[in-house]
C-alpha cells in the first residue's frame, strides 16, 4: 500500500521547461535535470493540464512518459509543449529510484508562469528556460 512505502524528499532533481529556436520557429520544451551524483532508475512522469481559459474550464489528456535512466549530472527531454496550455497549471508527477529507494514529487507550472520575462540561462542544457526545483 501506498502509506507503506517511504518517499524520501527529492533532492538535486528539477524540471526546466526551455524555449529555443528551430529553423526560424520557436519551440518550447521540458527537461527533467538530475543534479545528483548518482543516476536516477525507471523516472516515470505523467503531465497534464488543468485550469480555466476564457472562462471555460480546460483539461488536457494524461500523458505518461517512461524514462529507463538518467545519468549523474545529467539530462532528459520529457516534451514539447504548446504556447496556448501556459495559461493553464501544468503538471508533471515524478517518480524514480536510486538505487532500491522510491522518491516522488509533483512539479506545477502556475498559470502564467512561463512567460519571457521570467527566462533565465540554464548552463545545464545551454538554452534559456524557467526552472522550477
Amino acid at each position: 500500500m501506498k502509506k507503506d512505502i517511504d518517499f524520501s524528499p527529492v533532492t538535486g532533481v528539477e524540471l526546466v521547461l526551455t524555449k529555443s529556436e528551430n529553423n526560424g520557429e520557436t519551440q518550447w520544451d521540458v527537461y527533467l535535470v538530475n543534479k545528483n551524483l548518482i543516476e536516477l532508475e525507471t523516472v516515470m512522469i505523467t503531465s497534464k493540464g488543468y485550469g480555466e481559459i476564457d472562462g471555460h474550464k480546460k483539461e488536457t489528456s494524461v500523458l505518461r512518459h517512461v524514462i529507463e535512466k538518467v545519468e549523474e549530472q545529467s539530462y532528459a527531454r520529457i516534451e514539447p509543449i504548446q504556447p496556448d496550455l501556459f495559461q493553464l497549471n501544468n503538471e508533471y508527477w515524478v517518480s524514480y529510484y536510486i538505487l532500491n529507494q522510491i522518491f516522488d514529487k509533483k512539479f506545477v507550472f502556475v498559470p502564467d508562469s512561463i512567460q519571457e520575462d521570467n527566462l533565465q540561462y540554464i548552463p545545464e542544457l545551454d538554452l534559456m528556460g524557467i526552472r522550477h526545483a
